[in-house]
């Protein structure tokens, strides 16, 4: 008999994580919330149907050891990869604007017609990005060494 993967068990291992269903999406959401991006840092290859996003990742899974230890929380660099995506669009955001940095709360799927639907990045400042897929696919995969946040302090979301 073998026991789940707790939380905690990724403590200090790169993330390579993958969803290919809402409950997995679920996890993985709750792993990139709070990652920034330059919209610079988004492509859209439509050649493959990929949408890459590379994001500066809260490393929420080390956010207790950091604590215990009286270290400041870290981010680590990630690669956010949604494949079979046929269209993206956006709402609230201008992608032509170089300069903007954007803020993902959270990742969803809305089904159309299973298994195709739309993934919906949910933005900070009521912004938001969708992704038309044929079938949910995406991963994240953390890419460089966790470097130390440069609030040193974990994100903070006030009701």
């Amino acid at each position: 008999m073998t026991d789940d993967a707790k939380f905690e068990d990724g403590g200090d291992r790169p993330l390579n994580l993958g969803a290919l269903d809402v409950e997995d999406l679920t996890v993985l959401s709750s792993l990139a919330q709070d990652a920034v991006f330059p919209i610079t840092e988004m492509r859209w290859d439509r050649g493959t149907g990929r949408l890459a996003l590379l994001v500066n990742r809260f490393r929420w899974e080390d956010l207790q050891s950091a604590g215990q230890t009286a270290r400041s929380p870290e981010r680590v660099q990630s690669v956010l990869m949604i494949e079979n995506v046929h269209r993206v669009g956006t709402q609230g955001i201008d992608p032509k604007d170089r300069d903007t940095v954007l803020s993902l709360l959270a990742l969803t799927f809305e089904a159309t017609d299973a298994p195709s639907g739309n993934v919906i990045l949910t933005l900070a400042g009521d912004g938001a990005i969708r992704a038309e897929v044929e079938a949910l696919d995406i991963r994240l995969r953390d890419v460089t060494r966790p470097y130390l946040a440069p609030s040193r302090q974990a994100p903070r979301h006030p009701e």
